[in-house]
């Protein structure tokens, strides 16, 4: 009998995230994967076309059944409407969840774990009513990346936050944490359930030469030392730091740093672009997955940043996978973890959080490196990006565990 596993995930394909693909992957190692997801929102928090928030909906991807509840869009992004969108998926996944998936047996349950890790609560009820096993895949930690992300300060809803994981995380059969630095803030709230380090696959995609040829033509880079930025323009990636090392270059024309992606503080960066007149700064948009490795190929290295925080310190940027697996020199611009496998890798430099004297001179320091030597960082990327991140073997382990939770 194949081993039945229900996704639950509150972002799921058309958004672009890691779960879409790792389901093909756990699908190709001979499970049978449904999905309960929500309805496209993310980034621009405007419900995709072709969907609609309200009403439930059957669809298929790849031939994989997906189902979506449900919910209040993210709008703007702002704190009450991300909630609302949060809550929301909550809600509906947890009452017509059930209904939805009536008459469908599942082994595992596998919670897609990003912010908010209350999205698991489903996923604690419908392990009851199917009497499966719950796998929660921990992308953040709560309720510490509230008061991080700026959120919430006050310690004692702060605390009631901390209340709501532990009842989760003791209800779970097994936690997987993308970095090993998060087992001990884990283990504070687990109790006895066991915790076991599952790291961000890469994706395919970033390592596909036919690909990159057709992709490279969505954005080409101008000659020079092109430093790339992709991703999330968000609260927690430190960009003033990456603005201020960028007028500290303006004296060397030839370095420029390109910021691609979307996000909460995209029109703040154009308008200190704008004012700072920051020329050696370019902000071209997000673009689709299948269109970032021709613009890593194009890239003279790849920036990787986060905000100084004791928790940030702890989180391993899912975005480096990806650069490592495109074979480019790396520089990260963060604490603790991230700067371990940036140096550990030999992919590139590394230099504190929002440092940003300490970033302009890495910059320089990795353009002042012959073209030979940055070959070698990318190579090593590229070796270290398939030892410890190759999405095929990381699916094979993660199929082998879930049969052994039976």
């Amino acid at each position: 009998m194949p081993m039945k596993v229900l996704i639950l995930s509150q972002h799921f394909w058309p958004e672009q995230f890691r779960i879409n693909e790792l389901a093909l992957h756990l699908r190709d190692m001979g499970c049978e994967v449904t999905v309960l997801t929500g309805k496209p929102n993310y980034p621009e928090g405007k419900v995709y076309p072709g969907y609609r928030a309200g009403g439930t909906l059957r669809e298929e991807y790849k031939g994989i059944p997906v189902f979506r509840v449900p919910l209040l869009p993210r709008a703007g992004g702002g704190a009450v409407s991300l909630g609302l969108n949060y809550f929301s998926y909550i809600v509906s996944a947890a009452t017509l969840g059930p209904w939805l998936l009536r008459g469908r047996s599942f082994d595992v349950i596998f919670v897609y774990g990003t912010s908010p890790i209350l999205q698991a609560i489903p996923g604690v009820f419908l392990r009851w009513l199917k009497r499966s096993r719950l796998v929660l895949w921990v992308q953040d930690l709560w309720p510490e990346s509230l008061q991080a992300a700026g959120f919430i300060h006050n310690a004692h809803v702060l605390a009631a936050v901390g209340q709501v994981v532990r009842w989760i995380y003791m209800r779970s059969d097994l936690l997987l944490v993308q970095s090993h630095a998060f087992v001990p803030a884990v283990a504070l709230l687990a109790g006895r359930t066991p915790i076991e380090y599952y790291p961000n696959p890469g994706e395919k995609v970033f390592h596909q030469a036919d690909q990159q040829e057709t992709a490279a033509a969505q954005l080409r880079l101008e000659p020079g030392f092109n430093l790339v930025f992709a991703g999330n323009l968000g609260l927690v990636q430190g960009l003033e730091s990456i603005l201020d090392a960028a007028e500290m270059l303006l004296p060397h024309p030839d370095v420029r740093l390109v910021l691609v992606g979307s996000g909460r503080r995209a029109e703040w960066l154009r308008e200190q672009v704008q004012q700072r007149n920051l020329h050696n700064v370019r902000l071209p948009g997000r673009f689709p997955v299948e269109a970032m490795p021709g613009i890593f190929a194009q890239s003279s290295a790849l920036l990787v940043t986060l905000a100084r925080n004791p928790i940030m310190s702890l989180t391993i940027p899912s975005k480096l996978q990806a650069y490592l697996a495109a074979g480019r020199p790396v520089i990260g611009a963060l604490d603790g973890e991230g700067a371990r496998v940036v140096v550990e890798s030999g992919a590139g430099l590394a230099c504190p959080a929002e440092d940003a004297r300490a970033l302009a001179e890495t910059v320089l320091q990795l353009r002042a490196l012959d073209v030979a030597q940055r070959e070698a960082m990318g190579r090593a990327a590229r070796e270290y990006y398939l030892e410890h991140f190759e999405p095929t073997e990381l699916a094979r382990r993660l199929a082998d565990r879930f049969r052994r939770l039976r």
